[in-house]
């Protein structure tokens, strides 16, 4: 009986949208029955605030500034037929290079066509082109990627040990909004470097995202880069795939990006819907609503039962929790609002962490992504009764009853196969449903203040290293401790700063520091040594 009850709930709440190819379901969700009556007035009024966005309202008010990516899909929504000339331009930009690219009209300095390419971002400049590589690529990729999205030295040394032999076939693409970046200026730095070690000149093989006139703009355009490709003010990095950062790499890697963009047209389309029953992602945001009372107090374990989907849960870390992590709501108060997001991929996840999940703690909700398309082809009965990809499928129905047989809530996503037009409604999907959530606790997605507070502190951090080695040199016969050091520099309030720094600092040969140990490490003493 609990089997045919849950099957009627399930023909109740299903969401099918043939559009776009995409079944939601949250029959799972144990909401009652009168849930989108008593959240109709708050959901309507979601429905009110997206709309002011898409015409043009000023969205983030820290910067200034409109949040129009749904225009980058749709330039004739755009508020302005200047802003659609651009985008329609751009994307015009974007097909051109990549077909002289693939045709070997644009070459390397040494004549050689292009079979590899460097992508330098971080964040949403690299999250994004990440995972529609990692989910739409094949062995015959018509440019292979590597990405650098972090500053992690060593990190830089595998990836340029691993195209030492191709560098010269290499286009590096550097993405960054401002211009001023630090992670993406170190790896850019890092690997001009290499290029001239090779005797190789950057320019001719380098190519920019950013914005026009911004410091990176300005470097490409006075070293004569390759090209030059535009990001807009009004488009926020964790909401960019379907900008410059995401086509560029795409479109060089030769997927079919205007599937990407008509995928994620039509989910804008379907999900402007004003009735919630019929709009996924006012679903997934009343869902989402549910499961954390409003206010964050469970987890969205996110579980694609697909290889080619695992950085999905990597990608929406960040626009769930950038876009939703605020302290304060839009009147000011104090609110601590979020929604932590987690994931891996079935059905290793069976293997690591559902059994926490089944009878541990109860403090998350599960969103399964199901896959229809197991390969292109036939697949072969393993045990004359099912395939490998029949198998998926169970684990994946069987998972998500051992954790409904506990209460634990989940929601399923279903869509035919992996494609470009299907990852593309993904992204849209889920950039929808954060506005509307965001709408629903009051806060503002699309302002990210507290990103800002950690790169001032590392500022802080590189000027008193500065202050601190400079110290040293000057007095190069004597030795301190990080305490005598701190108030020599008049940072005495900052010691645990300096202590790191120059812990850091003699542990490597890039600065002629060395410590003279003395039991616990705060008591150790610093000298300069060359």
């Amino acid at each position: 009986m609990e089997s045919i009850k849950q099957w009627n709930r399930y023909k109740k709440y299903l969401n099918f949208n043939p559009e776009i190819g995409l079944m939601v379901d949250i029959s799972r969700m144990m909401f009652p029955d009168d849930y989108f009556d008593r959240m109709n007035a708050s959901i309507q009024k979601a429905f009110q605030d997206m709309d002011a966005l898409e015409s043009g309202a000023i969205a983030n008010l820290d910067e200034n500034r409109m949040v129009g990516h749904y225009w980058l899909r749709a330039p004739e929504l755009a508020p302005g037929r200047e802003i659609a000339r651009d985008i329609e331009k751009t994307l015009k930009a974007v097909k051109d290079f990549s077909k002289k690219v693939h045709a070997g009209k644009i070459r390397s300095q040494k004549g050689k066509r292009f079979s590899r390419m460097l992508v330098i971002g971080i964040g949403g400049s690299a999250l994004g082109p990440q995972f529609v590589s990692h989910a739409l690529g094949t062995s015959k990729d018509e440019v292979r990627p590597y990405f650098l999205d972090n500053t992690d030295p060593e990190r830089f040394d595998r990836v340029l040990k691993e195209i030492k032999g191709v560098l010269s076939e290499t286009m590096t693409i550097v993405i960054s909004k401002s211009g001023g970046t630090i992670e993406t200026r170190n790896g850019m730095l890092e690997v001009k470097a290499a290029y001239q070690s090779k005797g190789l000149r950057f320019q001719k093989h380098a190519v920019a995202i950013t914005e026009v006139n911004s410091g990176l703009d300005r470097i490409a355009k006075k070293e004569k880069w390759m090209a030059r490709f535009p990001m807009w003010d009004w488009v926020g990095g964790r909401t960019s795939e379907t900008s410059t950062v995401g086509l560029l790499p795409a479109s060089l890697q030769g997927f079919d990006i205007d599937g990407l963009l008509e995928g994620a047209r039509l989910c804008d389309e379907v999900t402007r819907k004003k009735n919630c029953r019929s709009n996924p992602a006012a679903l997934l945001a009343l869902a989402w609503y549910h499961a954390t009372g409003g206010c964050g107090k469970k987890d969205m374990v996110i579980l694609p039962y697909k290889d080619r989907l695992q950085l999905f849960s990597k990608y929406l870390q960040q626009l769930i929790m950038e876009s939703l992590g605020k302290e304060k709501d839009r009147s000011g108060q104090i609110v601590n609002q979020g929604i932590s997001v987690y994931g891996n991929k079935g059905s290793t996840d069976q293997h690591a962490y559902v059994q926490q999940l089944r009878e541990g703690l109860n403090n998350f909700f599960v969103t399964f992504i199901e896959v229809l398309e197991d390969r292109e082809g036939r697949s072969s009965l393993l045990d004359g009764k099912a395939t490998s990809g029949d198998y998926l499928n169970a684990f994946l129905q069987g998972t998500r009853r051992a954790l409904s047989e506990k209460d634990r809530e989940s929601i399923t996503l279903t869509i035919e196969k992996v494609n470009p037009r299907s990852i593309g409604t993904l992204i849209a999907l889920y950039e929808r449903a954060v506005g509307f959530y965001a709408s629903l606790v009051n806060v503002n997605a699309y302002h990210q203040p507290g990103v800002e507070a950690g790169k001032k502190a590392a500022g802080l951090v590189i000027e008193l290293q500065t202050k601190a080695l400079a110290f040293l040199k000057k007095e190069k016969e004597k030795s301190f401790t990080s305490e005598e050091i701190a108030a020599a520099i008049n940072a005495p309030e900052e010691v645990e700063m300096v202590f790191k720094s120059l812990e850091h600092a003699s542990a490597n040969k890039d600065h002629p520091i060395k410590e003279v140990f003395a039991g616990p490490p705060f008591r150790s003493k610093y000298q300069y040594a060359p």
